[in-house]
């Protein structure tokens, strides 16, 4: 077999790597990875192989985000370009640990990227949270997101909800659950979410924050975009405004701060009380305590929230004031951050949902790296920052197995037909780049002259819409939609 090796005297054949993810992670480092200088100046070849368990790329873009989120286009019209100029074959549906492993891949490939991201919600510790009506954020985003792996139903009956977090996927929740579900048909939700949303009777949507206004963790975009929903009142307290020393200091030093702070103070100051439907309450310096049940045949349910009010401390941080208060809700939603998921065959760091690894070199159980495994992204440094940081990631993970590219352990197999192979030999219904652009193709046929009909056959929506497209959510459809694109 050729070596990579400089020393071999045969030709040199094109280093092999297995990207496992096909969100921004996965995609970036293996743009990175085809444009590095090795690659670019001819040093070697290489050849790229990114696998998703979803039968379509792009992972949380496609599963994560809210629908009318304002970037969304941009981000997958990028890693769309990626992917369509063909030097990174897409393999989709593929479940790792499950249709292919670890050790399969090793077999295959000189190295693997794990780019699996993180999309558990993380756990809140407070009694009452395991009550009916208290969710995890993640889980609904999911469900309005279309994802094929969960149920199409969501109890929508609250008309009084509590959403706990201050990051931009709080925004998220509250303006999908406030937002007249009309205004959400130019976007590509499914019709089972427009009509759970449609029939939806939330009066008052509230969004709670452990720390002051100076201190949020959203954006100024996501901010703004509350402010543009249809039949939607914003609300403030001007109990909560409470700014320290170390507000002051993050105000003056940081623009991003400066302009969301701004934004708030003048909608506490503005009449915001125009008689909507609905209502949206920002409140800050509020530390959840406890979830409250509701008594004799709802006692299993949610009823309310329990919050001990927080001061700032003088450095931007906040301690409890002993004083309680209880809101009346009937439904609670956890927004406080994303866990990854244990890899299997890697070991697993639960305390911050991680794979050990020193700079995306994967790290074994005695703290040295796994020859040949690199991880990126949120699994390799925790659900935190934006798609900036998550380049980032990408290039310091190729620069490291560039760095080892002639150490690695040579493959069994390297052939780029060896993985296809062994995938049709399990009767694994892998998709494929080709099949994408067919269900893409789909999805935005189904968009065009949209129009909504209920199934007893009454006009439920605006009428005659025209939409980007309209997301497929069964995977057996997804599937089929894919591979009827593709000879096999």
């Amino acid at each position: 077999m050729p070596s990579l090796t400089p020393s071999d005297s045969s030709t040199p054949r094109p280093l092999r790597v297995a990207v496992v993810g096909a969100g921004p992670a996965g995609i970036y480092a293996s743009d990175l990875l085809t444009k590095s200088r090795e690659v670019r100046d001819g040093d070697l070849g290489v050849s790229i192989d990114i696998f998703d368990r979803y039968p379509s790329p792009y992972g949380l873009i496609r599963y994560g985000v809210a629908p009318d989120h304002p970037r969304i286009k941009g981000i997958v019209n990028a890693l769309h370009r990626v992917l369509d100029r063909g030097d990174i074959r897409f393999l989709g549906n593929v479940e790792f640990g499950r249709d292919i492993d670890l050790e399969d891949l090793k077999s295959l490939y000189d190295a693997v990227i794990f780019a699996t991201g993180a999309v558990q919600d993380a756990e809140l510790s407070i009694p009452g949270i395991e009550l009916e009506g208290s969710f995890g954020a993640a889980d609904f985003v999911s469900w309005y997101d279309g994802h094929p792996d969960v149920s199409r139903e969501w109890p929508l009956q609250a008309r009084e909800v509590a959403i706990i977090g201050n990051g931009n996927v709080a925004l998220d929740v509250a303006r999908v659950l406030s937002k007249d579900a009309d205004d959400l048909l130019t976007t590509e939700i499914p019709d089972n979410v427009y009509r759970g949303l449609k029939s939806s009777p939330v009066t008052d949507v509230h969004i709670f924050g452990r720390r002051g206004p100076a201190q949020v963790k959203f954006t100024p975009l996501e901010l703004r975009e509350l402010s543009h929903s249809r039949g939607v009142d914003i609300v403030l307290y001007p109990e909560d405004f409470e700014f320290d020393e170390g507000s002051d200091d993050q105000i003056r030093s940081n623009n991003q701060t400066k302009t969301m702070v701004n934004t708030l103070t003048n909608w506490l100051v503005e009449e915001q009380d125009s008689g909507a439907p609905r209502r949206l309450h920002l409140h800050f310096l509020h530390s959840p305590v406890e979830v409250l049940s509701g008594e004799g045949d709802d006692s299993g349910r949610v009823a309310g929230i329990r919050f001990e009010r927080n001061e700032l401390d003088g450095s931007g941080g906040v301690r409890g004031t002993g004083e309680y208060i209880e809101y009346a809700v009937q439904a609670v939603y956890r927004a406080v951050g994303y866990f990854g998921s244990e890899i299997p065959g890697l070991g697993f760091d639960s305390a911050r949902g991680v794979v050990p690894n020193a700079a995306g070199r994967v790290l074994d159980a005695d703290g040295e790296p796994v020859p040949g495994v690199y991880a990126t992204g949120w699994i390799k440094r925790g659900p935190v920052g934006l798609i900036g940081h998550t380049k980032g990631d990408a290039l310091e993970t190729v620069g490291c197995l560039l760095e080892d590219r002639f150490n690695l352990p040579l493959p069994s197999d390297p052939s780029e037909g060896a993985v296809t192979s062994l995938l049709d030999s399990r009767d694994v219904e892998y998709t494929t780049w080709e099949g994408w652009q067919k269900l893409d193709a789909h999805e935005q046929s189904l968009g065009e002259n949209y129009r909504h009909v209920d199934p007893d056959g009454a006009d439920d929506g605006p009428g005659r819409v025209q939409r980007e497209r309209v997301k497929v959510v069964p995977r057996e459809d997804l599937v089929r939609i894919s591979r009827a694109s593709t000879d096999r």
